[in-house]
């Protein structure tokens, strides 16, 4: 029973990969992250809906198949099977969740904002619990106007921390990405375009606010339990009054057919 209660109170993370990688890669590059910094998450590491449709970069470092999650043009402001893939994710989420929230590298990273940014505004994921969590590394903002109007009309209120390499070729989308979320907690890193390792200084950072995290959904969740219980009060009480009306109804009639039958009993004795 503890050992459920334990498991009831972790986190629940989908994980997205980068382009023309896959699930397990992304596992195997936060593994060099300090174990304790996910235990109070329960990851999930589905693959991208694509097969890959060109060279990978990790081919000869790690084995295949390679996948993607949709395909862009040179400037990153056209995409094919975009649309495809979001439905494929709100499908996965509603089907295997609810998710507390999303880690994403690179492609994955730029897939899971622009889903939180969908879900704040009503487009997608509308049954589904709001995230409460993000964790961005080498990811960027969607460059199609279209998308952007509705994805980063408001600040994304979603704790999010966003992983920024000084050699990443995507260090100033990802920094811009970082500015369509509330209060992001930036944890810079030396490394390029890459799951970087951490430093004492950065895994202290990252412990601290997935503590908190932890801390905010619990007392979340407490909160919805209370007020569930006080709705499950009220009503008994309700049910309580009900009854109550219903019980003085009943015996208001039976005194009304005491009445009645008293008076015809009257009128029968006077008309013998």
């Amino acid at each position: 029973m503890e050992g459920q209660t334990e498991e009831k109170k972790k986190m629940k993370i989908l994980c997205l990969h980068g382009f023309r990688t896959s699930g397990s890669f992304l596992q195997k590059q936060i593994s060099k992250w300090d174990p304790s910094i996910f235990s109070h998450f329960h990851l999930d590491f589905p693959d991208g809906i694509f097969p890959a449709g060109g060279k990978s970069e990790i081919e000869g470092i790690f084995p295949p198949p390679y996948f993607e999650w949709f395909q862009f043009d040179k400037d990153f402001t056209e995409y094919t099977n975009l649309e495809e893939c979001i439905s494929y994710l709100c499908e996965y989420i509603t089907n295997k969740g609810p998710f507390d929230g999303l880690l994403g590298f690179s492609q994955g990273a730029t897939l899971s904002a622009l889903l939180l940014g969908y879900q704040a505004q009503g487009k997608v994921l509308k049954e589904h619990p709001p995230m409460k969590v993000f964790v961005s590394i080498s990811g960027s903002k969607f460059r199609d106007p279209k998308i952007c109007e509705v994805a980063y009309k408001d600040k994304i209120k979603v704790k999010s921390v966003h992983f920024i390499g000084a050699k990443d070729w995507l260090k100033l989308p990802s920094e811009e990405l970082a500015t369509a979320f509330e209060n992001p907690l930036i944890i810079n890193h030396p490394q390029g375009h890459t799951v970087p390792r951490l430093d004492e200084k950065a895994t202290e950072q990252i412990k601290s606010w997935i503590l908190q995290c932890n801390n905010n959904s619990l007392t979340a969740e407490a909160d919805i339990n209370n007020k569930h219980d006080q709705a499950v009060v009220e009503n008994g009480e309700t049910k309580k009054e009900e009854d109550h009306h219903q019980n003085n109804k009943e015996a208001a009639v039976d005194v009304d057919r005491t009445i009645i039958n008293n008076i015809q009993v009257e009128i029968s004795e006077v008309a013998t």
